[in-house]
């Protein structure tokens, strides 16, 4: 069978457009129907929440095993790529996690160890941001502060 030049660059041009449109068509956040454990893991568990807006709701979990916080950000109902960010930090060790990108589901994981500490963690979705400062502290109250910008 003889194919001419033209028809074989057609074709491969084809190939490539498919797999290009394919490869940025979903990103690793696609998942319909996710989970606070299915972004950090299936030995977290949800310890606090804050809801951003109507879009979504920001997770803090823990692992009794090693001790770590794991934050997640999932958007009430998956979609087009948006701005969205998840991000945990504990001030008595000074150190964080964060993830900021474009996604279609969700943002995380961003985790660190913070058994016996306070924590301060959020999210953003769209142009909401959600801030908890001093979570998860016997002796304190937690601060939350949700803005639209």
């Amino acid at each position: 069978m003889r194919f001419n030049r033209s028809v074989l660059t057609a074709a491969a041009l084809a190939a490539l457009s498919v797999g290009a449109a394919t490869a940025m068509a979903a990103p690793a956040s696609a998942a319909a129907n996710t989970t606070p454990q299915k972004v950090c893991g299936s030995s977290y568990r949800t310890v606090n929440s804050a809801p951003i807006g109507s879009q979504g709701t920001v997770y803090l979990t823990y692992n009794a095993s090693n001790g770590r916080n794991c934050v997640a950000t999932i958007r009430s109902t998956p979609g087009a790529l948006k701005d969205m960010s998840a991000w945990i930090y504990v001030g008595a060790t000074d150190e964080g996690a964060q993830d900021y990108g474009r996604y279609t589901s969700y943002a995380g994981p961003a985790s660190v160890y913070g058994k016996a500490y306070c924590v301060d963690w959020g999210g953003n979705i769209g142009n909401v941001y959600v801030q908890v400062t001093g979570s998860n502290c016997s002796a304190l109250k937690e601060h939350r502060v949700t803005t639209t910008r």
